[in-house]
């Protein structure tokens, strides 16, 4: 989070909180005198605060609830607070007329804490071990979710069915008669018992879904007969579902029975659109029931701490696939010693696991190119209209510190100021999801880097495209959303979801690949053509963005390595303190790249070389490093990544056969046709492959 936006932020919270002291003060004080406008103002004031607290600042409430002064507690003070003022005020009985409101106010705390054991029991009985998306599983008798008002927002509903009371309690202040304070308290009352009854009938048989043993029996029973072959494991935080989303073209288009299978339940909803069937399985006791499917492989986009217990389940073959390469050390994790192959895009990262010496073997690596970058169109020459569009991409922080990861904090502006300067240039500037996350410097530089382009927008001027083109980008979102977002209710929790999501309608995957091409058409033709474009939002994706670039400025990550299938003209930011020489011998993806100095002082020459293609010098080492990196075109990473994926389940498939022998007294001995495909080089390692079967 950049430091920018941080201290606006506490001071709010801080004022915020002051100001909610001042009310609970002001509040004693009016009710002790008496003095009753300040007392009513300050009751009034003091739960309208907690009420927009609630949507406006959670995470106060939150810290407030971490020492003792919950919103149970708060209330519970307010309204004591409200008792002792009518106590004060005179005409009022304290027996006769202020007991019976003491009375029914506790009662009405009392059907509030029922509510909230109801509202826990009806979250424990709609808790399955697991969450599914894109399948049938109305057998698990999924209902409709209670609203959240009843079933998660315990503070919002108290201070809401608090209302009532409150609104009586003040005009019994003003009137003296305690006949309206009755009618709040009442009122509230019946809106918590009612709510508790309402939300009790989740309990009832007829919205209740199976039991945990028999929710896993149909697990099984679904694995069964699916018969998922391989699949994609995926486990993570919130900002890093794109190291999965990016594979889920390729894994669809595998031979066999795809399956994605993630550990953390909010991941469900992070999983962009998708026909393959997705499962949730939070516990390890209950993910070791994979053993027993006819799952053969996993695929793995990132290492993580979860990753360690799918690998001890020793039926199913593992490879890690990554989820981008680059020259960083990063790309070289000695974690990846766990699984069984490493599968790499070139020769380059072939070699760089061998330079690094952290216990790959050479013959578990294999080379599949990168079929991800299918969509990125090839390189046409020099641009030929009156702008040169540069895409500048720089990668995030990272996390050790390094100052050559990032060129934001060192570069950015400078760069951006140098390609701002000049008049035939259009900058788009997409910088990574996570920029500032580790390093406030390089939230705040990113920040300023879109003022710097906002500014030179407002400079700028020219054709506008016309009304139908904003039209024609506001119907093509329409679909699209339509097509990839699920319309929940707000009370939606994640059964109600696995309802709505199940089976996908034939021909969906299609019909979301056609509509986003139609988008990001739609997009760049909503646009001028001289407007600079800050991009930080998913879409359009950033190998849209590569197709509608002439030139490529970003740092030594995977961002790089994807742009060179087009074979375009890139550079390269070095902030890393080496010299010229020993950053291309130290990073061999920048070894086509034009090198930039933090200064930008070469961004000039750069556009020189890109619009004339007599001095582009290095067009044919693009082409060299290209395949280098990538691997070669022929055959399509397609294939060859689907052909590794049905080498590494036939490993799973003859691994089982010689369990199988084992345990029923057979020597262990290879079949004839296990023998030859032992013989076969595998994908990458250098020797022929025959065409696959099917996984």
């Amino acid at each position: 989070m950049p430091s920018a936006g941080i201290a606006p932020r506490r001071a709010v919270q801080l004022a915020a909180l002051f100001a909610m002291m001042v009310a609970f003060t002001a509040q004693l004080i009016g009710a002790l005198l008496p003095v009753i406008p300040l007392f009513i103002a300050a009751s009034v004031v003091n739960l309208g605060l907690d009420l927009v607290l609630q949507h406006q600042q959670p995470a106060l409430l939150a810290l407030l609830g971490r020492i003792r002064f919950d919103v149970t507690v708060r209330q519970l003070l307010r309204d004591i607070l409200m008792l002792v003022g009518l106590l004060h005020i005179d005409g009022i009985n304290p027996l006769e007329e202020q007991a019976p409101l003491t009375i029914t106010l506790l009662a009405f705390y009392g059907t509030h804490f029922v509510c909230q054991a109801v509202a826990v029991l009806v979250r424990r009985s709609r808790s399955l071990p697991f969450v599914t998306r894109n399948i049938d599983a109305s057998a698990l008798g999924l209902a409709d979710a209670p609203p959240r008002l009843l079933y998660r927002q315990t503070g919002r509903r108290l201070l809401r069915f608090s209302v009532p009371t409150t609104t009586g309690m003040m005009i019994t202040a003003v009137t003296g008669n305690v006949f309206w304070g009755g009618i709040g308290i009442g009122v509230a009352l019946l809106l918590s018992a009612g709510g508790t009854l309402y939300l009790s009938s989740w309990l009832l048989p007829g919205k209740q879904v199976v039991g945990e043993q028999r929710a896993l029996a149909w697990l099984d029973n679904w694995l069964a007969a699916y018969r998922p072959t391989v699949g994609m494991y995926f486990s993570g935080g919130v900002t890093s579902a794109y190291q999965a989303n990016m594979w889920l073209d390729t894994l669809a288009g595998l031979d066999g029975k795809p399956i994605i299978i993630l550990r953390e339940r909010f991941m469900v909803q992070k999983i962009e659109a998708t026909d393959i069937p997705i499962v949730c399985i939070p516990k390890v006791a209950h993910l070791m029931r994979l053993e027993h499917s006819t799952l053969k492989a996993l695929l793995h986009p990132a290492n993580s701490g979860k990753t360690s217990q799918i690998l001890r389940i020793p039926s199913i073959k593992h490879a890690f696939i990554n989820h981008g390469e680059s020259d960083k050390l990063s790309s070289c994790n000695p974690y990846a010693k766990a699984y069984d192959e490493v599968w790499v895009a070139g020769q380059a990262a072939r070699d760089r696991y061998q330079l690094a010496d952290i216990g790959i073997e050479d013959k578990d690596v294999v080379e599949v190119g990168r079929p991800q970058l299918t969509p990125i169109r090839p390189y046409e020459g020099a641009p030929i209209g009156r702008y040169t569009t540069v895409l500048y991409a720089p990668t995030w922080e990272g996390w050790d510190g390094n100052p050559g990861n990032t060129s934001v904090i060192l570069a950015g502006e400078n760069l951006v100021r140098a390609l701002l300067a000049d008049p035939s240039v259009r900058l788009l500037y997409k910088p990574h999801p996570m920029t500032g996350s580790v390093d406030p410097r390089a939230g705040a530089a990113d920040i300023r880097i879109q003022a710097m382009i906002a500014a030179a927008n407002a400079r700028r001027g020219g054709a506008l495209p016309g009304p139908e083109a904003a039209a024609e980008l506001t119907r093509r979102t329409a679909e699209l959303d339509r097509l990839t977002t699920a319309d929940f209710r707000k009370s939606a929790d994640e059964l109600e979801r696995m309802r709505l999501q199940g089976t996908p309608e034939e021909g969906h995957a299609a019909a979301v690949e056609a509509a986003v091409t139609a988008w990001e058409e739609a997009y760049w033709d909503a646009f001028p053509e001289w407007e600079h474009r800050v991009i930080t939002t998913v879409r359009p994706s950033i190998f849209a963005c590569f197709n509608e670039a002439d030139l490529l400025i970003s740092d030594v990550s995977s961002v790089v390595s994807d742009y060179l299938t087009s074979e375009k003209p890139y550079a390269v930011a070095n902030t890393s303190g080496l010299a010229e020489d020993d950053f291309r011998a130290q990073f061999p993806t920048v070894r086509a790249a034009t090198i930039l100095t933090p200064d930008g002082s070469g961004v000039p020459a750069l556009l020189e070389s890109v619009r004339d293609p007599e001095r582009d010098v290095l067009a044919a080492a693009r082409a060299e490093l290209k395949e280098h990196l990538l691997g070669p075109s022929d055959p399509p990473s397609t294939v060859r990544f689907n052909e590794a994926a049905v080498e590494l389940c036939a490993r799973a498939d003859e691994r089982r056969r010689r369990m199988e022998n084992r345990l029923s007294g057979i020597p262990v001995q290879r079949s004839q046709q296990a023998t030859t495909a032992a013989g076969t080089a595998r994908p990458g390692s250098g020797g022929a492959s025959d065409s696959p079967a099917a996984v």
